[in-house]
């Protein structure tokens, strides 16, 4: 929007959209202004403006395209994956797009929104026990796939996933802080698409930007050192005996994914800091109530360690942490867990001051 004589403005963005899929990526980068520390500059990469909200929107119509290209995913054929509920909304845009039917197989640990966003755009959702994890999940996919003789979208495995982030989230950074400094940028990971995709080109064409790399503080995969156990088309062979579960969804299942292992051994990051559920949700909380930017446990995360680093980094310093989704994703969370349903006692106070309109009270 733009300010013209104290009222905003808009023109609309100039083109018209032929699909959904056309809104994909071009995601704003936003100041934080009240609870950032003085003397440095912090942003956040609001992946929530995709149009399913959450970053995997963009990985979701690569796969599906890059394997169109290939000839891999024939008209008409059933595609599957596993997903903790992003990858799977996304992919369900994108199939109800293309014509595709979608099946999901998910852990029956993650919000129930998740699946019901995924049915309400057409697809099928397979859930199985939580204890079994993500490695869970990730086998039915496998086992139906093989099955039925549908196409399995591997996420955690195709190279179409960091490639959309090397050709659009670094891009669109690189062009938001042309000719600004950028001195860190702050992501957890799911997959690893985007830290392998956006460290292609911040390597090479900013190299003076740190890449801080995140995981929960109670799965801290990376960090234990051992490696990851797999088979050899590069899928889990087994859960890594590092996890535990934890409440930020959509970061770090129970293995160390196979797009992520580009990262590790070629120095994709610079830092990797630990940072606890409890801490997410906290900052995720104080983004919503005191900057109006909604996000899920995975963004308040990344921001809680952008809000470490911005404690301790030399004044002037420039910081953007990634937000991979809304808060909205989380309503049946413990994001949400104390904020009531029903009227408080100050909101009732507030209805009583005036005569009219009022609640029965029981």
């Amino acid at each position: 929007m733009l300010k013209q004589a104290g009222i905003r403005t808009t023109t609309g963005r100039g083109r018209l959209f032929d699909s959904i899929l056309d809104t994909v990526g071009d995601t704003p980068v936003i100041r934080v202004n009240n609870i950032a520390p003085a003397g440095v500059r912090v942003y956040v990469k609001a992946e929530f403006f995709n149009p399913l909200a959450s970053v995997k929107d963009r990985l979701a119509l690569n796969i599906i395209e890059a394997a169109e290209r290939a000839g891999t995913l024939r008209p008409g054929q059933t595609v599957v994956e596993a997903t903790s509920g992003n990858t799977g909304i996304g992919l369900a845009m994108v199939c109800a797009q293309k014509g595709y039917p979608l099946v999901v197989t998910m852990a029956d640990s993650f919000s129930v929104e998740r699946r019901r966003l995924m049915r309400m755009l057409g697809a099928k959702v397979v859930l199985t026990p939580r204890a079994q994890k993500g490695t869970g999940m990730y086998m039915k996919a496998v086992e139906l796939a093989e099955k039925h003789g549908w196409f399995l979208a591997r996420q955690f495995e195709t190279s179409a996933n960091a490639d959309i982030h090397e050709a659009t989230t670094a891009r669109e950074i690189l062009g938001d802080f042309a000719g600004d400094r950028l001195d860190y940028v702050v992501t957890g990971y799911g997959t690893g698409g985007t830290v392998t995709g956006l460290a292609r080109v911040l390597r090479r064409e900013r190299p003076e930007t740190r890449i801080i790399l995140s995981e929960p503080a109670n799965a801290a995969l990376i960090a234990s050192g051992v490696a990851q156990e797999r088979g050899t088309d590069g899928s889990p062979a087994v859960s890594h005996p590092a996890f535990e579960p934890h409440p930020i969804q959509g970061w770090t299942p129970d293995f160390i994914p196979l797009v992520l292992q580009e990262a590790l051994d070629n120095g994709g990051y610079d830092d990797l800091i630990a940072v606890s559920g409890a801490d997410g949700i906290v900052w995720a909380k104080r983004l919503a109530a005191r900057e109006g930017i909604l996000t899920g446990v995975s963004g308040g995360a990344s921001f809680a360690v952008a809000m470490q680093i911005a404690e301790r980094a030399p004044k002037g310093s420039v910081i953007l942490a990634m937000l991979p989704d809304t808060g909205e994703r989380y309503l049946t969370t413990p994001l949400f867990e104390g904020i009531p349903e029903d009227m408080d006692d100050e909101e009732h106070a507030l209805s009583l001051s005036t005569p009219g309109y009022r609640m029965a009270t029981g």
